[in-house]
């Protein structure tokens, strides 16, 4: 048992290690020669944790989604209606638009990704697969805040999803150009979540 969470939390500090070097240089710049150094660990020890490139790029998504997750979760229980599918709606989406340090690391990672993704159907088939865990995510928010009278009833959560995702997207680039402020971030976030309240 030991051996296996010393393997586990080694992957773990490996999958930070190329998170970071992706953050700070792009995938270009995120070779495993330099995410062994990071990680103080061996090549030989990145792939025995590793078979493939592919493999660590997925888990190294699956850790970010993770860091993003438990922000989210942070979020959700300090704010005033923590119970409330509305609130968790905001969270969410605030969650993954690039409004502080931490997120805007995670930005610049799933960007990269993004545009890795252009040319590796592997990791596009990854992406996809987490796109669609977060519409179904948004729309059950939706439909739940809908049901509480909180959400206008007339709105399809399906495609109000897709809406918000294309948003959140759109403000994730524009802030990393500059074109928008963290705080012109949240306030078109409000906008939009405020379109969606009901009467």
């Amino acid at each position: 048992m030991p051996r296996q969470v010393d393997h586990d939390s080694r992957r773990r500090r490996i999958a930070q290690a190329v998170f970071e070097l992706i953050s700070e240089r792009g995938m270009e710049g995120a070779t495993l020669r330099d995410a062994a150094a990071r990680a103080g660990v061996s090549m030989g020890a990145v792939q025995r944790c590793f078979a493939t490139k592919e493999e660590m790029v997925a888990f190294v998504m699956e850790h970010m989604n993770r860091r993003i997750t438990e922000r989210v979760q942070a979020r959700i229980s300090g704010s005033a209606e923590p119970g409330s599918a509305l609130t968790m709606l905001e969270q969410t989406l605030a969650g993954i638009v690039p409004l502080d340090g931490p997120s805007t690391a995670e930005t610049r990672v799933w960007l990269a990704f993004t545009a890795q993704a252009a040319v590796d159907p592997g990791l596009a088939a990854v992406q996809r697969e987490q796109y669609a865990g977060l519409a179904g995510l948004l729309a059950l928010l939706i439909r739940t805040a809908q049901d509480a009278g909180h959400v206008r009833p007339d709105l399809d959560p399906e495609r109000e999803a897709d809406a918000l995702i294309t948003l959140t997207d759109g403000l994730n680039v524009q802030l990393l150009v500059g074109r928008h402020t963290a705080d012109s971030a949240r306030a078109e976030l409000s906008r939009r979540i405020d379109a969606l309240r009901a009467g």
